[in-house]
């Protein structure tokens, strides 16, 4: 057995002149902060090493000092492939200020690259970027005049365009865990994620390079269980043991059991917040939460959607996400960020961005700097300002449903709320609606294309993005002129067809009563009626049936649509995120058999969800045949088949 702990300098003193590398870590959670102190230190006393390739996914950083600042040095990086900047000033002024080359590519592409180039593969497909900065047409991610080199294709297979990103040779992977035992193997047990430590081990590992691993304690040759080994001892070379002021939780957190799972926490003891402009945001957000839906919330303004769920009592009815690996439980903020309590299941940084671009998303929230009158949003660059994309591209383009947050103005915005009305105090100096954006970090154009559902939240308005990609005004807050306090204040006029008043609720001290709103059916808005091929579409996506009253509300209000059509209809049925108590299966098969034997001609039914449909069988099977498939053009599909088999010969 070979012992791998070594000094702090001997581990640096590896890394070598025009070495790639990457490096662990989000926002402040699994930064390996002892190691990226070595190599400044080692760099200031001596100048090497020199010309570094450096890596990342996520931002990891503080804003000021800690995490990927300390290397922000003239002559220490020579390349920087990054997903988040805005939390490393000092590394961004480089790449602002052309002294290194430098790119800003998505933080799950980055992340799958590392998975991909420790399977030996040139890069990495995907559509993530199209339509954005990213995108080759648009600047393909580069950052200055210096960086030449494209890393980003543009390619077509099988008439769709994709993205290939370019797999950078990497010599050595910077990761932490918590324990190790001499030989290497790595557990993380007090650790908030687990990141992409695994991946980037086996990159750097399947390249013959090294992996330096930062721990904070040593155990016992033998005695760490192989269910709690994250990183197995053949991947790892060296073993360093920091300091504890290096290895902070997070950077705003010593130590939490409840960020670590190792205890639960209860959420009602949380402070309500108070009833502000950032509250009246997250509010309107809110009534866009589907229940039983999948979620992620995106950092800055969304924070507050967590803690509006929390004070409304509905985390129940939802599962809260975030991209480095966190399911369920409520979400961090702040220098948190990226943490959370209370948390379902923990996985690989890169697992869930498969799970984010394959449309796994219900709903995302995410933050708004910038937007314009083709409904695209910039929250990446803002001239010399650079914050990064992190996982906004991936997270904006592949969810079902998408909600961007933000104040209507910036700086020095000030606002009052009283009984329920909105009243502007002193309007902020910066406009943000704009004739174009300055960068395109997500495609009103291409969102429109692909028929997503898109709003704009702000604390005065809500716009929404229309098919034809123009961005209409749907609602304005109570208390708000529409000429002075809203179209005075853009760059363009969106398109305006009866607005109506924001619920007045959302500016009110007291809770809105957000669970009773969120289980309404809402009956009359999920019938839709196609009079010229006779077809009902029900969409019951993310209902939730709890008794035999929702039951019999569903049963009379399907049941007067088809009494107002006269006639048998087909139907086809969306099943996607509902909820079926079991008190309510043996009334709804019933109530289903009653319709199809009054009503329906032929029925077919889908839902995205292989669970959903297996439930949904078993209850339909019954007292009907279910018909249940994946998606509603195979649903559709049935429905025309049968058609063309019943058509005389």
């Amino acid at each position: 057995m070979r012992n791998k702990v070594v000094s702090l300098e001997d581990a640096i003193a590896i890394i070598q002149d025009g070495d790639g590398i990457c490096t662990s870590g989000f926002v402040g959670i699994g930064t390996p902060d002892e190691l990226l102190e070595g190599l400044e230190q080692r760099f200031l006393t001596t100048g090497t090493p020199r010309n570094l390739t450096l890596m990342f996914a996520a931002g990891q950083g503080d804003g000021k000092e800690k995490g990927l600042n300390k290397l922000g040095h003239d002559g220490l990086l020579k390349r920087v492939i990054g997903g988040h900047w805005g939390l490393i000033p000092k590394v961004g002024r480089l790449a602002i200020e052309g002294r290194i080359e430098a790119y800003n590519l998505p933080q799950g592409c980055i992340s799958h690259l590392f998975r991909d180039t420790a399977a030996g593969k040139p890069g990495t497909l995907s559509r993530v970027g199209l339509g954005t900065f990213v995108d080759p047409r648009l600047g393909g991610g580069k950052l200055n005049a210096i960086t030449e080199e494209e890393i980003v294709k543009l390619i077509e297979i099988e008439g769709e365009e994709m993205l290939f990103y370019k797999a950078c040779p990497l010599q050595v992977a910077l990761i932490r865990g918590t324990t190790a035992d001499p030989s290497g193997n790595i557990s993380m047990e007090r650790e908030a994620l687990l990141l992409d430590n695994l991946a980037m081990a086996m990159a750097v590992k399947n390249a013959n390079g090294v992996v330096i691993a930062q721990v904070e304690r040593i155990a016992r040759q033998g005695s760490l269980s192989s269910r709690d080994v994250v990183i197995p001892a053949a991947l790892v070379d060296c073993i360093v043991v920091a300091r504890p002021e290096n290895h902070m939780q997070t950077y705003a957190t010593h130590y939490s059991p409840a960020y670590s799972g190792e205890i639960t926490v209860p959420l009602e003891d949380l402070e309500t917040p108070p009833l502000d402009l950032r509250k009246v945001i997250a509010r309107r957000c809110a009534l866009e939460l589907p229940p039983n839906g999948v979620i992620n919330l995106g950092i800055g303004m969304p924070e507050g959607v967590a803690a509006v769920a929390v004070e409304e009592n509905i985390l129940d009815l939802l599962t809260l996400t975030a991209e480095p690996g966190i399911i369920g439980g409520m979400p961090a903020s702040g220098l948190d960020f990226g943490a959370a309590v209370n948390t379902e299941a923990l996985i690989h940084q890169n697992q869930q961005f498969d799970f984010y671009d394959g449309g796994g998303l219900d709903l995302a929230c995410l933050g708004m700097a910038e937007a314009d009158r083709q409904g695209n949003v910039n929250v990446s660059r803002f001239g010399s300002k650079l914050a990064g994309a992190g996982g906004f591209i991936n997270i904006s383009q592949n969810a079902r449903r998408l909600v961007f947050a933000g104040t209507f103005t910036a700086g020095g915005l000030n606002i009052d709320i009283t009984d329920g009305r909105l009243l502007i105090q002193q309007e902020g100096r910066a406009h943000k609606f704009q004739q174009a954006v300055g960068q395109i970090t997500f495609s009103g154009q291409l969102a429109a294309r692909q028929g997503q559902s898109v709003l704009y939240v702000t604390e005065r308005c809500v716009f929404r993005l229309r098919a034809d990609g123009a961005l209409e005004l749907i609602e304005i807050a109570p208390g708000i002129d529409l000429e002075r306090d809203i179209l005075a204040h853009m760059a363009f006029r969106p398109v305006i067809d009866s607005p109506k008043i924001m619920d007045e609720r959302i500016f009110r001290v007291e809770p809105m009563g957000l669970k009773a709103i969120l289980l309404d059916l809402h009956l009359d808005d999920r019938i839709g009626y196609d009079p010229q091929r006779n077809m009902l579409f029900l969409n019951f996506e993310n209902m939730s049936i709890r008794n035999v009253a929702d039951v019999e509300a569903v049963r009379r209000a399907v049941e007067e649509k088809c009494q107002e059509i006269g006639r048998r209809v087909d139907v086809v049925v969306n099943y996607g995120g509902v909820q079926i108590e079991e008190a309510a299966t043996e009334a709804y098969a019933n109530m289903v058999k009653q319709m199809e034997d009054r009503y329906y001609h032929r029925i077919s039914r889908y839902a995205t969800s292989a669970f959903m449909r297996m439930k949904l069988g078993n209850i339909l099977t019954r007292t009907v045949a279910p018909h249940v498939f994946e998606s509603r053009s195979e649903a559709q599909r049935f429905i025309d088949r049968i058609d063309t088999d019943d058509a005389p010969a």
